[in-house]
C-alpha cells in the first residue's frame, strides 16, 4: 500500500505551512503512522523560494519539541498528482490553488481547520508574519487541532 500523501500551503511556505507539516510530522510519529503517511509543505507564490522557514516558527515549534524545517517552495502544477490532499491555509491560499488547478481536484483541496470539528466553517489559519510571537503560538494551536482531526479522518478513509 502506497503512502498518503499530504501537502500544507501557505503564501510564501516560511511560516505556516512549515509549521503545520512539522506539527502533523510530529503527530504521526508519535501516533505511529510514518510509515503510512508522507507530508510536505508549498507556497502559492515564489517569494521565498530556497530560504529556510522564518526563525520565529522555529523557535516557537522548537519549544514544544516540535521541528518545522526545510526549505521554501512554490507548488506547482505535478504537485496535484504527487498529492492525495493539499491543505491551505487560508481561503486566499485555497481561491490560488483552485484557480491554478481550473477546478480539477476538489476532492483533494481543502481548508486544514475544515478537519478541527471545533473550528468554524471556513476558518484559516492567520499570518503570524507580521505580528509578535503569540501568533506562532496561535498558528501552532490551531495547525495542531486541525492536525488532530485529519489523522483521525485519514484512519477511518484510509484504514491507517
Amino acid at each position: 500500500m502506497s503512502p498518503v500523501r499530504v501537502c500544507f500551503v501557505c503564501l510564501g511556505n516560511i511560516c505556516r505551512s512549515p509549521t503545520a507539516e512539522g506539527v502533523f510530522r510530529h503527530l504521526i510519529e508519535r501516533e505511529g503512522l510514518a510509515h503510512a503517511v508522507e507530508a510536505d509543505s508549498a507556497g502559492t507564490a515564489a517569494y521565498h523560494t530556497g530560504e529556510p522557514p522564518d526563525r520565529r516558527a522555529t523557535a516557537a515549534a522548537r519549544a514544544r519539541g516540535i521541528t518545522v524545517s526545510g526549505a521554501a517552495r512554490q507548488f506547482k502544477a505535478p504537485d496535484w498528482e504527487r498529492f492525495d490532499y493539499v491543505l491551505a491555509m487560508d481561503r486566499d491560499n485555497f481561491d490560488d490553488l483552485s484557480r491554478g488547478s481550473a477546478g480539477r481536484h476538489p476532492d483533494k483541496l481543502f481548508l486544514l481547520r475544515q478537519f478541527d470539528p471545533a473550528s468554524p466553517q471556513h476558518a484559516s489559519v492567520p499570518d503570524p508574519y507580521y505580528g509578535g510571537a503569540e501568533g506562532f503560538e496561535e498558528v501552532l494551536d490551531l495547525c495542531e487541532a486541525a492536525c488532530r482531526g485529519l489523522i483521525a479522518h485519514l484512519r477511518q478513509r484510509h484504514g491507517l
